[in-house]
């Protein structure tokens, strides 16, 4: 009876130790949606680059085509520590953002893309410069997560949040990944 409880254990420890090694092995599962949907997933990527050239131009009628009736951006990352948004803006305030051209920068520097379906989540990392903000506040970088939709068979962006910054400084270099300014 014994000699069968060993065998049985040893057969169960060993189906174990294959499936966890097994699963061990497999890609995370981000990596199979960018994977499977990798030219939609270049659309959206060259999309948001578009997005953020056309809020440089103070391109109105690009980005209003762009953004969602609902959009929201959540400046700041006070919400991601259980604080209020620092500033939020809906459509209308954004909108004033982009005809007012107060962005002379909005450089990606990093970008991913998650995929799913006709649902597109961003994150990535973008320099900024705003020459109207008080001195040592001009320029800035975040690290963002955005979600964009597919709609009547085109991009729509929905929803921008800073999850890490803004990180302000006097130069671009101070706040570039490149150089080593931000996190």
């Amino acid at each position: 009876m014994n000699a069968i409880r060993v065998t049985s254990f040893a057969a169960i420890t060993g189906a174990l130790f294959v499936a966890a090694t097994g699963f061990a092995q497999a890609p995370p599962a981000a990596h199979l949606h960018e994977t499977i949907a990798s030219a939609a997933g270049a659309e959206v990527l060259a999309f948001e680059r578009d997005i953020a050239a056309a809020i440089v131009r103070g391109d109105v009628a690009y980005v209003d085509k762009a953004i969602a009736p609902d959009f929201v951006m959540v400046h700041g990352d006070d919400w991601t520590h259980g604080d209020p948004p620092r500033l939020a803006d809906d459509r209308t305030s954004f909108m004033k953002r982009v005809s007012g051209k107060i962005y002379e920068a909005v450089d990606i520097d990093v970008q991913a893309v998650e995929m799913h379906g006709d649902v597109a989540v961003t994150y990535g990392h973008y320099v900024g410069h705003i020459p109207g903000s008080p001195e040592g506040r001009r320029w800035f970088s975040v690290w963002y997560e955005k979600v964009y939709a597919k709609r009547d068979g085109r991009w729509v962006y929905l929803s921008h949040r800073t999850v890490d910054g803004a990180h302000y400084g006097n130069d671009r270099a101070s706040v570039s990944l490149q150089s080593g300014g931000t996190k």
